[in-house]
């Protein structure tokens, strides 16, 4: 592959990351298909990948790829009988493209106004949020089916059927009343928090289909604060993922070897975010709705708390928070977290008897779980116990820094055992 070819497919990943979810975003809400919206830009990018190489990057690539799109809505809708409302739709598609590619004209972003389509009451509840991170962030099923623990045919299926309820039942592609809003909004804020922990996982930045995702999640929650400015939890999750993204550059060495939150140097952390997620939890804190991410935002501030001169985090106060979670949202995720606060507020001993309080059908595949497990038998010296503990959390550990940390905490745990 020669250089030129190269740097065409590596423009091309980039403007597929960059543009995904604004293009379909705009393709669907005109012309209330979503599946072919998709289906049209997908051929958009392997044309891109044909002709790239040959004839040279665009200078404008979005505006490129949404016209190649469009040109291909409107082929396939050569092939069928469409409506009079349809063949306007695309006539008015045809010359907003044209517009924006000869003027440079920034695509409008409609994500945010597909985000609640796919929240409408009329689509199954179990696939409104996968349909939500595949249609704006491209995510593939499989990977979709694997976040939710289901099979990737399961999650295909469920896919298909909302894109075909979407199309068929023409769900209106208008942001809801603001009455209807508050309905889904449940799901919105799911799909924007999914989106942000998949960039978050990708602390390096070294996947393109990652990179920026985090930032994109944090735009959408304040456009969502802004369209919703009383929705409680819509503050909430803004702040948890400010102070979870203050802390990014301190996450890993130059080197890229993991930190734990524990050992990060704090003077990285970013203060003028954190100052800013404090202003989102005090603006949801006086809405008076308490919620599952702002009570996530107040676990995460207590840990900001270490900015202070003692730098002393108050575990007391962080394990009646945690109470508070498991009692309004009783998940794996918030189960484990409240025996880590309880093992630094009342002993390991107390720690490892509220994870082994957890069903064991919640943790097997549930990475978290077996690293609090691994390092809380390890200190309570059960070190065979705690070796196996390593091995399963390594073994489902995706992140490669994440996983050499736990692999060099387990080699000393057997060199010890060994002295």
């Amino acid at each position: 592959m020669s250089d030129q070819q190269e740097q065409a497919g590596r423009r091309a990943l980039l403007a597929a990351r960059a543009s995904y979810g604004r293009i379909v975003a705009y393709l669907a809400t005109r012309t209330y298909d979503v599946a072919a919206a998709e289906d049209a830009l997908s051929e958009a990018f392997s044309r891109a990948l044909e002709i790239w190489p040959a004839r040279g990057v665009p200078d404008n690539p979005e505006a490129w790829l949404l016209t190649s799109a469009r040109r291909r809505l409107i082929d396939l809708s050569r092939h069928h009988t469409v409506r009079n409302r349809a063949e306007a739709t695309l006539q008015m598609l045809s010359e907003e493209a044209a517009e924006c590619a000869a003027s440079a004209t920034p695509i409008p972003d409609e994500r945010l106004k597909l985000l609640f389509i796919c929240a409408h009451p009329a689509i199954d509840a179990a696939a409104r949020t996968p349909l939500m991170l595949q249609t704006i962030l491209g995510l593939d099923a499989g990977r979709i089916a694997s976040a939710f623990l289901v099979a990737p045919a399961t999650m295909s299926k469920r896919l298909l059927r909302a894109k075909a309820k979407i199309r068929n039942a023409r769900i209106g592609f208008d942001v809801p009343e603001v009455r209807d809003l508050p309905a889904r909004l449940d799901a919105v804020l799911d799909a924007v928090y999914a989106a942000y922990g998949t960039g978050w996982e990708d602390a390096a930045g070294a996947d393109p289909r990652r990179r920026g995702l985090a930032d994109e999640a944090i735009w959408l929650a304040r456009l969502t604060t802004r369209l919703l400015p009383d929705a409680a939890e819509a503050h909430g999750l803004l702040a948890l993922m400010l102070l979870c993204e203050s802390r990014r550059a301190a996450r890993r060495t130059n080197d890229g070897v993991y930190v734990p939150l524990s050992e990060q140097d704090v003077d990285l952390w970013c203060r003028p975010m954190i100052e800013d997620a404090k202003g989102s939890l005090a603006n949801a804190a006086a809405l008076q709705q308490l919620g599952r991410y702002q009570l996530e935002a107040a676990i995460q501030s207590m840990h900001a708390a270490r900015l202070s001169g003692d730098r002393v985090v108050n575990w007391a106060l962080i394990v009646q928070l945690y109470d508070a979670l498991v009692h309004l949202s009783p998940t794996i995720g918030a189960r484990t977290g409240r025996a880590a606060a309880l093992a630094e507020e009342r002993g390991d001993a107390e720690g490892l008897s509220a994870l082994d309080a957890i069903e064991p059908r919640h943790t097997a595949t549930y990475q978290p779980y077996w690293a609090v497990r691994s390092e809380l038998l390890s200190r309570l010296g059960r070190n065979i116990e705690a070796d196996a503990a390593y091995t399963r959390a390594v073994g489902l550990t995706e992140d490669a820094a994440a996983r050499r940390f736990l692999q060099e905490k387990q080699r000393r745990l057997v060199h010890d055992q060994l002295r």
